[in-house]
């Protein structure tokens, strides 16, 4: 059996590949709603998932008002604001769509930066979007967000690895990819 020779053909039809089969994760991921296994109170910090088309797969920082009854809550946005733009939004949501706010990240950042191919969320237009690293330029890597089919370059400060919140407990993702040759 002759050797398979790997080529730039072969490398870009194996990370289309990967790209799909990523895209297809993240999008069964952003599509269905979030396990109901915590109640929130008055105060809470939360993130709201939106189910809205063009927006799904992207989490807005808010604060519970109140619980409405039978698992929805009343949230106050902390950075979407009516349309008149003269007081944050607020609206109410489907337990389903209400998470805690993930643990901070810096650390975990710093030490382990991102790879091609990791599953990320950005921040961008008052919500995190999530996606993945499909790509680095200099300091800048592209992310690309299967739920809008967009592929944009962030520095990554505006980056954190993607979390799911599961059986009460934060969860990260298993790494995608390798370490980005910078030569």
């Amino acid at each position: 059996m002759a050797p398979i020779r790997v080529t730039e053909y072969n490398f870009e039809q194996r990370h289309q590949l990967r790209m799909v089969m990523i895209s297809k994760e993240i999008k069964s991921i952003a599509f269905k709603k979030q396990q109901i296994t915590k109640e929130f109170k008055k105060g809470d910090e939360v993130e709201v998932a939106s189910q809205e088309y063009g927006f799904i797969g992207s989490y807005y920082k808010a604060t519970i008002v109140s619980s409405t009854g039978a698992n929805h809550y009343r949230v106050n946005y902390n950075t979407l604001l009516t349309d008149d733009k003269s007081a944050p939004l607020e609206e109410i949501v489907t337990a389903a769509e209400v998470r805690p706010v993930p643990p901070d990240q810096h650390e975990t950042i710093s030490e382990n930066n991102f790879r091609l191919y990791d599953m990320v969320d950005v921040y961008a237009n008052d919500g995190w979007w999530f996606g993945f690293i499909s790509g680095k330029v200099g300091q800048e890597y592209y992310v690309y967000f299967p739920t809008t089919g967009d592929n944009i370059a962030y520095p990554s400060h505006v980056l954190r690895f993607h979390q799911e919140w599961s059986n009460g407990k934060w969860i990260f993702l298993p790494r995608q990819g390798r370490i980005f040759n910078l030569h």
